[in-house]
């Protein structure tokens, strides 16, 4: 997989949760999502399947039907702005699992996003979405905190969305 194809220098550094590179804005939501191995495997097998975003309401046109290395991802907001990407590190460990992609060319941001669920040595279960970005196209400039706004709002919802798929089997309330 080429660097070069990405958007940004920085490929890969959201493996390290807080880190972000000059010019970027951070991100880092965390959210509760329940306790037990059931709950954990289940929000790991949505967030790594893409379900998570699909469940809201997101399109997705993957290249495959799981996330791994070096596979496109076209994510569709509203039915109109897609926002390319491509997965540049997936995990999956007995306590921690997910994965982050990077923007191409055509993104509305520049940047990277990761989502990992993990287990704590108490048993609870998180999903943090972890992100640095900054504006790529005229309109995300033009949003300015509004657009980070979103981005946050968009991180809180996922998380929101994964505890109901992993507590509830996918049912909203």
């Amino acid at each position: 997989m080429s660097s070069e194809d990405f958007t940004y220098a920085d490929v890969g550094a959201t493996r390290e949760e807080h880190f972000c590179p000059p010019g970027f804005h951070p991100m880092n939501v965390r959210t509760r999502l329940g306790e037990g191995e059931e709950v954990f495997l289940r929000a790991s097998e949505a967030v790594l399947t893409w379900e998570m975003h699909r469940a809201m309401g997101v399109g997705v046109d993957a290249s495959a039907e799981r996330a791994a290395p070096g596979v496109d991802v076209t994510v569709t907001l509203a039915g109109m702005i897609k926002a390319p990407c491509r997965v540049v590190w997936t995990l999956e460990e007995p306590r921690r699992a997910g994965w982050a992609y990077g923007t191409l060319t055509g993104h509305p941001e520049c940047g990277e996003e990761s989502f990992v669920v993990d287990r704590t040595g108490d048993g609870t279960v998180w999903l943090t979405v972890n992100a640095f970005s900054k504006p790529a196209k005229w309109y995300a400039r033009a949003g300015g905190p509004a657009t980070r706004g979103f981005q946050h709002a968009y991180a809180r919802r996922c998380g929101n969305v994964l505890r109901n798929l992993a507590t509830r089997g996918g049912e909203f309330t």
